[in-house]
């Protein structure tokens, strides 16, 4: 059974406030990705708290108390509270930032079948991640800073790289200008 991950635990800096709590007509971003995730057939979802930490229904809370260290941090508590559910054997990951990503996006790459797959904006790879379970432990070890499963990731000819283009768009939001070309766009 596949499970979401939403790495939510970012203090935003350059945004000026946590971009899970930044709204979009009135829904906070880690709403607005978990209703996504829901809305892709994927009902079992952990989200990584850290700079905030609140409410959200629906979903499994991990606090990350070594947010401050980057997205490594998180990808590493959450997959660590993902791997005592024995029911998982694969996770979808995206960040809670790119607010351009569909539930038809996260259906499309949950679906592949192969143990590790990306989504790919015209020829760029991006968000979502899946990644099974037996790679789990190597990706926990090599998360570090900014980096999360990247330097896992890297180099390898075993990733099936998912179109989505057609689907969503793969551009996170780090300022309140990327916010208002988002909001302008779409």
């Amino acid at each position: 059974m596949i499970v979401g991950l939403l790495l939510a635990a970012g203090s935003g800096s350059r945004m000026g406030v946590p971009k899970a709590l930044v709204e979009i007509d009135g829904i906070r971003l880690v709403d607005r990705a978990l209703k996504t995730f829901h809305d892709a057939g994927i009902t079992e979802v952990f989200v990584v708290l850290g700079a905030w930490v609140g409410e959200i229904e629906r979903s499994h809370i991990v606090v990350n108390p070594e947010w401050e260290e980057g997205m490594g941090s998180s990808l590493r508590a959450g997959l660590v509270a993902i791997s005592e559910f024995q029911e998982y054997d694969s996770v979808l990951i995206s960040l809670v930032d790119i607010p351009g990503i569909t539930a038809p996006a996260l259906a499309r790459v949950a679906l592949e079948p192969a143990t590790l797959a990306m989504g790919e904006f015209e020829g760029r790879a991006g968000h979502p991640v899946k990644i099974g379970r037996e790679h789990w432990q190597a990706v926990i070890e090599s998360a570090r800073g900014d980096i999360g499963a990247r330097n896992f990731l890297k180099g390898r000819s075993d990733i099936r790289y998912i179109p989505l283009a057609d689907l969503a768009t793969g551009n996170d939001l780090d300022t309140p200008e990327d916010l208002a070309s988002f909001l302008k766009n779409s």
